[in-house]
């Protein structure tokens, strides 16, 4: 039961963050922001998304992870409602600072530290892996269903309903910790944030490949294959839709994967494959070798989420997990808000390739050094 209300609650989640993500932008500016306050806007709930973890890590740590997770779910209304009503520059600035903007990814936000610790909790050790695997998949479904749901947002209106649509998700996600039992808590009352010695490297490494993201963003891809091959958006649409549905469905593969073949292994050789592909894209010789290419790679390159979550939880204690996924969130956060600036310098050398080699040297780098460094470190469960 727990599990099930973890997952209701990450999917109506995850489907509010699919159409807000989609909206945000064209909402604030029919409120008359300018091009700058928008893009203030953004990132500070960039921002706010990848810090906040650690906010509601220590506050798990004090009034327990279910109350926790519903202030998560009261700050997403009130982010709502917000956007909804509000027509002064500054209050529609301020939703940024909730970190429940929705422009974020599914797995940043107050939410997610405490969430993926209550679910290592949820299930049993053995079962850990497929677990955090159906999270992600959970996650993604509803999340591309939310994005589909945004093409009916066509005037000012429709939008202020979609946030408050929004904003009803946030209460639903708020009451659904409440009904959970009390085996999601912390077996034991400890601060939440222990030794970060086991943890200082790995956020340094999932900075690192967080950092060569930045260079291949979807829209410095599509522009590339705009570039190279003329493509337009009525071919761009269905391909990244496609690719969407290929990571998707590759978190119920990263789970059995990981259950045979242990975390580390299956984080490394499902990503070392997908980085070589991203250097084999510049040198596609057409269209359909670049989309063929692509979709190999997007078939392999999120399959070590999953994996990486549920490895983060399983080498710190039960106490400490919220502080572990907050902290190593954080580190990818503030890599990943490099992205806009390297983003600028990659679509600028798009039509040389240069951010696909970028990239793919970083990560590769991020999967040789990973398996040096941990491949005998082993999460609990699989000792």
């Amino acid at each position: 039961m727990d599990r099930a209300l973890l997952l209701g609650a990450r999917g109506l989640r995850a489907f509010g963050f699919g159409f807000a993500a989609v909206l945000i932008g064209v909402h604030l500016e029919k409120r008359g922001l300018p091009a700058g306050l928008i893009g203030l806007t953004v990132g500070l709930g960039l921002a706010a998304a990848s810090l906040s973890g650690l906010a509601t890590a220590a506050l798990a740590a004090r009034v327990g992870r279910r109350w926790t997770l519903a202030v998560s779910g009261v700050l997403m209304a009130l982010t709502g409602v917000d956007l909804a009503l509000a027509t002064q520059p500054a209050l529609l600035v301020f939703s940024g600072l909730t970190g429940m903007l929705g422009a974020a990814s599914v797995d940043l936000g107050p939410f997610a530290s405490v969430e993926q610790a209550v679910l290592a909790e949820a299930v049993p050790p053995a079962a850990r892996n497929v677990a955090f695997a159906r999270y992600s998949l959970t996650g993604g479904l509803f999340n591309a269903a939310g994005g589909l749901s945004a093409t009916l947002a066509n005037s000012l209106t429709w939008t202020e309903a979609f946030f408050f649509v929004y904003a009803a998700l946030g209460l639903l996600t708020a009451a659904l910790p409440m009904l959970m039992s009390q085996r999601v808590e912390a077996p034991a009352v400890a601060p939440a944030f222990g030794s970060f010695r086991p943890l200082i490297g790995l956020a340094a490494l999932f900075a690192l490949d967080s950092l060569g993201g930045g260079f291949v963003a979807n829209a410095v891809i599509a522009y590339w294959l705009h570039v190279r091959f003329g493509v337009g958006a009525g071919l761009l649409g269905p391909v990244f839709a496609g690719v969407a549905l290929l990571q998707t469905l590759s978190y119920e593969v990263s789970g059995r994967l990981s259950s045979r073949f242990g975390l580390i292994n299956t984080m490394v050789f499902t990503h070392l494959p997908s980085n070589l592909l991203l250097l084999l894209i510049p040198f596609s010789p057409s269209l359909a070798w670049a989309i063929g290419l692509l979709m190999a790679r997007f078939a392999l390159s999120q399959m070590d989420v999953p994996a990486r979550q549920a490895y983060v939880v399983s080498i710190v204690p039960p106490a400490e997990r919220a502080g572990a996924v907050a902290m190593t969130g954080a580190v990818r956060g503030v890599a990943q808000s490099f992205g806009p600036a390297l983003a600028g310098i990659a679509i600028g050398t798009a039509a040389f390739g240069v951010p696909f080699f970028a990239a793919g040297g970083l990560k590769i780098f991020y999967d040789l050094a990973l398996f040096g460094a941990f491949r005998r470190r082993k999460a609990d469960h699989e000792r």
